[in-house]
């Protein structure tokens, strides 16, 4: 008898085969003496789409909402159905004895493989197997302790209440919308709100006002003695700024010649700790912040260096700390980085010994997996792409540096008083760079500026600098007193990082300000998961939800008109927070599936009424008098993440084509990258700083050149614009929204 191991990839199910020596290729499987080895194609089953209940459905109609199943029905996804067969002959072959769940050791992990045992019918025992990488040491010792699969029926009813909760709620308000205002028109408990935080910012920017503010600096020294700025404090409030300009001007006046006195000399000795370990959102964070990559685009990287290099542990991690299990090998996974420029970096760390308590190290804030750190496996920086050896990078150096000594300085205050007016300056002096050595070479470490910023000096207005030898009671003479001015400024629009980083803490935006719900949402992780937050904002871009400027991110006049039109409890974080709550409960088991289900349907039919019942209207304010080659009418000028397109007003018909794109393609002028514009032979270049030029001259330049872009970048672009122009709007409505029908006009309907 026979094993039958539940993959969720292709290439994760290849490397548990090789590790249980099975080599036999089957239809769909890899089969061994005691293991057959299958897998997924991430989910190969999922609930079923309203028509499949009622061919009714197959026209969205308000009268025929809400929809509300139960039970719910499952149906095989038609991209994947041929690998579902071959995951279902092998549950039924006589010789499998039991099956044991390889997918990913995660809520959604643990629904991808539990669908295909209820849609396939399957009652054979269970087992699971949980690993946080896949290394064959990982894959070899999860086996060795493999879990009794009824340990995660809890998160198996967790999972399918959140997708049966989203069904409910995301389809019935979407088809509702869509019917009320004839448009295409759809929201969720998830993307809504992320939505709605990037309208309520750019709301903030347009009201802020802003206002002038003023200081004083006094520069002492200079011709052949090393000058030094002091900053003006005011005595009460300590504050380094005045919006009296006035009383600022006079106060330059006042001490005009007056000389300074040192009161105080104050030295103290900090230390700072590395910054904690990744967890997914930090990742995405700070990869957006340098590289400009998208959360998708991290996410993607991350997944690869997972599953097919192996050298990091799984990607989807909440976490930024590890358990203690995890120190007995930190060593092996040193030898294991320690290659090319980590070689000396990880000997030194070998060297040294883990201090007691670690401060990376804390069992009860690690969950599922711990944070995001190098495996066991031998690193090969030359296989990797420039992305990935990027991504890898920032996680090696991260882990390198919690295994260092703290940074050491000494903090040195000097305050000087004129007359009654009180100036201060801040300097430091660096003892020991500990964790900074990983990230620069002692040389090339600055021990003033740089340094200075991690002490957040920002937050209180004065630079470090390099102050003189002086003793309290010393005067200085010769002080030059300067006026500065400044203007307050509005909150940054968001980039991608800082979206990741409000929906992984949306507790500002509650409207209720509840300290229990925005602790729930700090709990809980907020809005979405780490796993699907990138999936998130990429759904709000091509659902011509939002757009980028720039790097900055806008909420669309689509966006806008959603917002108004949307039941009020949507819009909200709050939402997200209740619903966390119960399902981490229903995972725990002190939380009854069926009464969350039904609370869950109720709230279902109120979204509908107050969609019934809503007065606003829906206009388009995008349409072209570019008329549809497939159907005549207007098309609309939409902009997705990195192009504009035209996508004909009538969902039914869904022609759409793309105008231009962001290409990879860089401007000789200012080596920006450049758009290109057109089709066919009529293709040209341009760069916002004003650079033109045609297709043909750019591929003569580039050939000229020997080098580029060109050809690869220009054939993935018309590659790709074929691809949109066969393809339905990607947005997770798509394929029941093809070819719908609505009562009355067909017209604006995206």
């Amino acid at each position: 008898m026979k094993a039958l191991v539940i993959a969720e990839k292709p290439s994760v199910a290849r490397d548990i085969a090789r590790v249980l020596k099975c080599n036999k290729q089957i239809n769909g499987a890899i089969e061994g003496s005691d293991y057959v080895v299958t897998w997924g194609l991430g989910h190969l089953v999922t609930l079923a789409d309203p028509e499949d209940y009622d061919k009714k459905y197959k026209e969205w109609k308000m009268e025929d909402l809400p929809m509300l199943p139960d039970p719910f029905h499952l149906e095989v996804i038609r991209q994947t159905a041929k690998q579902y067969q071959a995951v279902k002959m092998q549950l039924y072959r006589k010789d499998i004895r039991e099956v044991i769940i390889a997918t990913d050791a995660g809520r959604e992990g643990e629904l991808v493989a539990r669908l295909i045992l209820k849609k396939a019918e399957c009652r054979k025992p269970i087992k699971r197997l949980w690993i946080s990488s896949v290394t064959d040491k990982a894959i070899r010792e999860g086996f060795a302790n493999l879990k009794d699969g009824r340990e995660y029926d809890y998160l198996y009813d967790a999972a399918m209440c959140r997708a049966e909760a989203d069904w409910l709620v995301g389809i019935n308000a979407t088809r509702a919308l869509t019917c009320k205002y004839n448009a295409q028109l759809s929201c969720g408990r998830v993307q809504t709100p992320t939505l709605a935080m990037i309208a309520a910012r750019e709301k903030e920017i347009k009201s802020f006002v802003p206002r002038p503010y003023y200081g004083l600096q006094a520069k002492w020294g200079g011709k052949g003695t090393a000058s030094f700025l002091l900053t003006w404090q005011e005595q009460g409030s300590k504050s380094f700024r005045s919006f009296d300009k006035a009383r600022m001007e006079a106060l330059v006046k006042e001490l005009k010649g007056q000389d300074g006195k040192v009161v105080e000399i104050k030295r103290t000795n900090r230390k700072k700790q590395a910054p904690l370990l990744y967890d997914l959102t930090e990742l995405q964070r700070e990869a957006n912040q340098k590289f400009n990559y998208s959360a998708k685009e991290t996410l993607n990287i991350m997944q690869r260096l997972y599953e097919n290099h192996k050298v990091l542990t799984y990607p989807r991690t909440d976490s930024r700390y590890l358990s203690s299990d995890i120190l007995p090998t930190i060593k092996e996974r040193l030898k294991a980085c320690g290659t090319g420029p980590y070689k000396k970096a990880a000997a030194q760390a070998l060297q040294r010994s883990l201090p007691t308590n670690p401060f990376f190290v804390d069992n009860s804030k690690v969950s599922d997996h711990h944070a995001i750190i190098p495996t066991e496996q031998y690193v090969q920086l030359d296989h990797m792409t420039v992305d990935e050896r990027r991504i890898y990078d920032l996680v090696v150096r991260r882990f390198l540096a919690v295994l260092y000594p703290p940074y050491e300085y000494e903090q040195l205050s000097l305050a000087v008083q004129v007359g009654k007016e009180r100036f201060v300056a801040t300097g430091i002096l660096v003892k020991t760079l500990g964790w900074k050595l990983v990230y620069e070479s002692e040389d090339s470490v600055s021990t003033d500026e740089d340094c200075g910023e991690d002490m957040d000096l920002a937050e209180t207005g004065i630079r470090s600098q390099q102050l003189p030898e002086v003793k309290q009671g010393d005067r200085l003479e010769g002080l030059n007193y300067t006026l500065t001015e400044g203007r307050t400024k509005p909150p940054a629009p968001f980039n991608e990082g800082m979206l990741l980083s409000a929906m992984e803490n949306p507790s500002a935006f509650l409207e209720t300000k509840d300290k229990a719900l925005a602790k729930t949402l700090g709990e809980t992780g907020g809005l979405g998961t780490v796993a699907t937050r990138a999936d998130i904002i990429e759904k709000l871009f091509s659902s011509f939800l939002i757009e980028k400027r720039g790097k900055d991110i806008f909420v669309t006049s689509k966006g806008r008109q959603l917002l108004e039109l949307v039941p009020e409890d949507l819009k909200k974080p709050e939402l997200t927070a209740r619903w966390e709550l119960k399902l981490s409960g229903i995972a725990k088991g002190t939380i009854n599936r069926a009464a969350f289900m039904c609370d869950i349907r109720q709230y279902s039919q109120e979204l509908l009424s107050q969609i019934r019942s809503g007065e606003g209207t829906f206009r388009h304010d995008n349409l072209t008098n570019t008329k549809c080659p497939a159907c005549g009418k207007r098309m609309l000028k939409v902009k997705g993440k990195n192009s504009e397109m035209l996508v004909c007003q009538d969902r039914a018909c869904g022609h759409r084509e793309t105008i231009s794109r962001i290409s990879n393609a860089r401007c000789p002028v200012c080596h920006k990258r450049m758009e290109l514009r057109g089709k066919g032979e009529g293709q040209i270049f341009v760069c916002a700083c004003g650079h033109k030029e045609k297709l043909t001259a750019f591929q003569e330049r580039r050939k000229k050149e020997g080098a580029g872009v060109s050809k690869k970048d220009v054939a993935r672009y018309l590659n790709q614009q074929k691809r949109e122009a066969s393809e339905p709007i990607n947005n997770a409505f798509a394929q029941a929204l093809a070819g719908i029908k609505l009562e009355g006009s067909n017209e604006g309907n995206l």
